[in-house]
């Protein structure tokens, strides 16, 4: 197309929602004329789904669960009022709870302030209060978040000594919804440890986000923990930030979470309309079923254009490939459908992988997020600094962002643009909620169930497996005082086709003084282990 087609084109596909300081561009995107009008009768269908939903039926067949994570935007929307009155008393909780620790009227043990949040995660528990934090810094925050998020004790120790002295002054929140979560539960188990070790008691350092009932909730009881703030079954990992899990640790940092909330509710209204060709959720799931031939042929590479989004595709990565990936569809067929993401921020990666974007395969499409205010509304150090005649740095990135929009159309790489006025706690809540819409909406065009996440219990199971496995090795060496092999080993437990995983196991063992296990030789076959004591 020559530039006035393209220009045609674009005032024909973009977008405008001045309610929400919002737009989007579809129109660099190649998809024939009849495109939209042939996905009416799945859209339509996605739209009944959407709305059964959120009337709360049971979405989550394998679970049998509801997902209401919609009601936590606008809580009259929700079926019952007890769930109504659930999310409200939450809601009121949490800011009472804040406020009493800015306040100091809840104090550590051995200060008058709480100063530090260290939140004990993973998943969804860790990656939106992440994101949020990182968008909506402001130097005068009252409190700074910190995040255990892996079960990686290195990582664990690394955080410990970045806080050092200050654990004393720190809020420990613990989030998992059943509180079996293994990996919130070994680093709740390192940070209390680390609590012990300077003569604290974790209980009047410590919050649980759990549900009513849960293993969690009753430890943190019967610990004498500081509170409790419950969330529900029906809110999946990846779409709780508009829960406790997103909202106490925001609340903490002295964000306004009304605002997050009134941008999420906001957008949520909008993406209810039915008039798909208004509707940006709607826009955007056909846009990703056009770009990737609805079986996620192509990956979604999403470039926001602002520092302060840098984690913005790390979260989407669970969003939508927790959400879509799947190996079969709600008819049981095998499908193997998906949608893979990445991506980091422009314009480093002018620098980084855009040069294969533009040159290489062309596999992907792109979604870039441009933020037209160059600072956000409390930004510190305003300069508008010319750094050439009647230009500034940040006329450069968005001149970094249109030339890339630019050259990786004419090389024929596919991409769409969502522009934000500005980015606050109203905007970033609409952002995130017109993706939760966006993941529904696709999810009924390819006929799968994004509620749910096998694949990921069957990474568990198989976690579980090889934690058995190494308790059964524990053992035989510790009481048979036996030096063998990993094959050897490995029948001796009676296991022998576990042999490659005793091996990586010992492996590992050996590796680390203080486990107990020593190794003479090397390689899978020569190596052989020992329990030293």
């Amino acid at each position: 197309m020559n530039s006035d087609e393209l220009w045609q084109r674009y005032c024909k596909y973009h977008r405008s929602y001045p309610e929400l300081g919002f737009s989007l561009d579809i129109s660099r995107i190649r998809f024939s004329d009849d495109f939209l009008e042939n996905m009416q009768g799945g859209i339509t269908a996605a739209f009944e789904a959407m709305s059964s939903l959120e009337a709360g039926e049971i979405a989550n067949p394998d679970e049998g669960r509801m997902v209401g994570h919609y009601w936590l935007r606008k809580p009259e929307l929700a079926p019952s009022a007890d769930v109504t009155d659930a999310i409200n008393s939450e809601n009121k909780k949490i800011k009472e709870f804040a406020a009493k620790i800015h306040q100091g009227t809840l104090k550590p043990q051995r200060h008058d302030r709480f100063e530090h949040v260290l939140i004990i995660g993973i998943g969804g528990s860790a990656l939106g209060p992440q994101l949020v934090s990182e968008a909506l810094w402001h130097k005068d925050n009252p409190m700074s978040l910190h995040f255990v998020d892996n079960t990686d004790p290195d990582g664990i120790a690394k955080t410990l000594s970045k806080l050092g002295d200050s654990l004393e002054k720190t809020l420990a929140i613990i989030v998992s919804k059943s509180g079996g979560t293994v990996e919130t539960r070994n680093g709740s188990l390192e940070v209390a440890h680390a609590f012990k070790a300077r003569g604290l008691d974790y209980g009047p350092h410590a919050v649980a986000v759990t549900c009513e009932g849960s293993k969690l909730d009753a430890q943190s009881k019967s610990e004498n923990w500081l509170e409790q703030i419950y969330m529900w079954d029906w809110v999946g990992g990846r779409t709780s930030i508009f829960a406790a899990v997103g909202l106490l640790p925001a609340a903490l940092q002295g964000l306004d979470i009304d605002a997050f909330l009134e941008g999420g509710k906001m957008m949520d209204e909008l993406t209810r309309t039915p008039d798909s060709e208004r509707n940006p959720a709607a826009l955007m799931a056909m846009m990703w079923y056009a770009a990737g031939n609805g079986k996620g042929e192509k990956d979604m590479v999403v470039l926001p254009y602002k520092d302060r989004l840098m984690l913005f595709s790390k979260y989407l990565q669970q969003l939508v490939m927790e959400s879509l990936g799947k190996e079969k569809d709600l008819d049981g067929k095998v499908v193997n459908q998906g949608l893979a993401v990445y991506g980091n921020k422009g314009s480093t990666d002018q620098h980084a992988y855009v040069q294969q974007l533009r040159d290489g395969l062309n596999n992907f499409f792109v979604t870039f997020v441009e933020v037209l205010s160059d600072y956000t509304a409390d930004a510190e150090n305003v300069s508008n600094l010319e750094v050439e005649e009647g230009i500034t740095s940040g006329d450069y990135l968005s001149g970094f962002f249109l030339g890339t929009r630019r050259a990786l159309y004419e090389g024929g790489r596919d991409s769409m643009t969502i522009t934000l006025d500005a980015l606050n706690a109203n905007s970033l809540g609409a952002l995130i909620a017109l993706y939760d819409r966006t993941v529904g909406f696709y999810a009924s065009l390819v006929n799968v169930n994004a509620y749910h996440q096998p694949g990921v219990e069957a990474g568990k199971k198989a976690a579980t497996q090889v934690i058995d496995l190494q308790k059964k090795l524990l053992h035989s060496l510790q009481s048979e005082k036996k030096k063998g092999t990993a094959t050897e080993l490995a029948v001796l437990i009676g296991n022998p086709e576990e042999a490659e995983t005793a091996f990586k196991i010992l492996q590992h063992l050996s590796s680390n003084s203080g486990r107990g296990i020593e190794r003479s030789g090397e390689g899978p076959t020569a190596a052989q282990f020992r329990y030293r004591g």
